[in-house]
């Protein structure tokens, strides 16, 4: 079905972007225009979900030149999906930064910058073009690196360095794949791809082609040996940017591998074996590397880094069953982890600190902020039935079904481990009395805020564990979705079928 107006998740937030920009230094109109174009987002996503739910996927071919020629953007329930649940994010995103953001921050581009990264985020999983997925992930790059940069702490400029260094490492190895792929078939429209890809009867170049995409894609997702780049710069920027960061960025790298390994390598052996061992050695290096921490920042650091292990077993076995289990993840740790970070940022409003050691008694001075922020705390974890828990079982039981019991034991002590880390961190920040530990000087702490700045940093919590309960509460609707993703990746014949349908015989 052709439909020029699945390109308005992008139009939409280039728009913000460019409004915004005429609003330079007036920060309370920037915050009220990002928030409303941010809830116009959301509504249009709820939208074309619920086109692309009914009426099947959905084409446009920009410039109206077809495929393979031209780039085409594809609307499918995978992208679509993820078009939605980003918009949530970057919704309670857009209202956390409005009462945790400092005016000089929001005085040089703060909400401009915010919408283009959003911008290139519904780019990425929108094109059906591999160059153009290249070209939209420059511009996330460019986006978060003037994102992580904001403030110019010397913090902040040794993460730049390292986040920056490695994902332009990442883009040399995804361009020179490209050129790999042009090379062998000729084309770079993903859908052409898929059928000219089956041709290459040379599986070793297809093998060396694969791996410079699980490189370049690994690097952005932060999976083993690639990950220590974030850990080492995701605890440098404010909490909201720091938030979006660990909610989205390395996302749209398993997107970008769910996408490719569907279409364009997926069913081999070689990579079925390479994938497996780094699932489970991210889902470990993570998890230990989470347990060694003190910072609530650097925990949940390192926490990204294993449940990004989590969602790499679905893409080394890639089975119906294990996909189901990747796509409901993918969908539930992108509103906890956002949600994570906007809980360390207002740990530290309260407290002045992150170091878990020099915090305590939040629970007997804020009880009704405390539960609040236990949910997306124990949906994380997995607690039974919130949302964390039900992708597990896809999980395990997809890798027993395929005999992988390395993926099997890695995805049950990376579970329990998790929750060491966050009964931890309950316990230090939380639970025990924090009479005799003295507030660091830290600027204005929350209890000093005015009503409508607090309000700014509870709504968008509140917001996102509403969204996390109802995934966990009401999971039936969200595997059901997630059933009829994974069929659609594990058989992509239709994609390429409706996008190539002019040059099909």
């Amino acid at each position: 079905m052709s439909n020029p107006y699945i390109v308005l998740p992008i139009i939409l937030q280039l728009v913000a972007a460019v409004v915004l920009m005429f609003f330079w230094t007036k920060t309370k109109a920037q915050k009220t225009i990002s928030i409303l174009f941010s809830t116009a987002a959301v509504a249009v996503g709820v939208y074309m979900l619920h086109s692309v739910w009914h009426h099947g996927i959905q084409i446009t071919h920009s410039g109206n030149w077809k495929a393979p020629f031209g780039i085409t953007f594809v609307a499918d329930l995978l992208a679509m999906t993820l078009i939605l649940i980003s918009s949530i994010a970057a919704l309670g995103v857009s209202i956390f930064s409005a009462g945790s953001m400092r005016e000089e921050r929001l005085k040089f581009g703060y909400y401009p910058v915010f919408h283009f990264l959003v911008m290139g985020l519904q780019g990425a999983f929108l094109t059906g073009d591999i160059f153009n997925l290249y070209v939209w992930f420059e511009v996330i790059i460019i986006s978060s690196f003037v994102l992580m940069t904001l403030g110019g702490k010397k913090a902040q400029l040794e993460g730049t360095i390292k986040y920056v260094s490695l994902n332009l490492l990442a883009s040399s190895f995804f361009l020179t794949g490209i050129g790999f792929l042009y090379g062998l078939t000729g084309t770079l429209n993903m859908a052409d791809l898929a059928v000219k890809m089956k041709l290459i009867e040379n599986s070793g170049l297809v093998n060396v082609t694969g791996s410079l995409f699980l490189v370049a894609f690994g690097i952005k997702s932060a999976i083993f040996p690639m990950y220590f780049w974030l850990p080492a710069s995701y605890h440098t920027p404010p909490p909201a940017v720091t938030a979006i960061f660990g909610g989205l960025l390395t996302k749209v790298g398993i997107y970008a591998m769910l996408r490719t390994f569907s279409l364009i390598f997926g069913g081999d052996e070689f990579m079925t074996f390479i994938t497996s061992i780094i699932a489970a050695l991210t889902i470990l290096a993570g998890a230990f590397g989470a347990m060694s921490r003190k910072h609530m920042s650097k925990i949940f650091g390192f926490l990204i880094i294993s449940h990004i292990g989590f969602m790499m077993v679905g893409i080394s076995i890639f089975s119906e069953a294990v996909l189901v289990g990747t796509v409901f993840y993918l969908i539930h740790d992108i509103i906890v982890k956002t949600n994570l970070f906007m809980v360390s940022g207002l740990v530290m409003k309260i407290n002045g600190s992150q170091d878990i050691k020099a915090l305590g008694g939040l629970y007997q001075s804020h009880p009704l902020l405390s539960l609040l922020m236990a949910v997306p705390l124990f949906s994380l974890v997995g607690i039974p039935p919130l949302s964390g828990f039900w992708a597990k079982i896809f999980f395990i039981q997809g890798a027993l079904s395929a005999q992988n019991y390395l993926l099997v034991g890695s995805v049950v002590i990376g579970s329990f481990l998790t929750l060491w880390v966050i009964a931890r961190v309950w316990s230090e920040v939380f639970w025990k009395k924090g009479e005799n530990l003295p507030k660091q000087a830290n600027g204005v702490y929350f209890d000093a805020l005015s009503n409508l700045q607090q309000w700014a940093y509870i709504v968008p919590m509140l917001l996102l564990s509403i969204i996390s309960l109802y995934i966990g509460l009401g999971a039936g609707h969200i595997i059901t979705l997630s059933q009829k993703i994974a069929s659609e990746l594990v058989d992509p014949s239709l994609y390429i079928q409706l996008v190539l349908q002019n040059q099909l015989p």
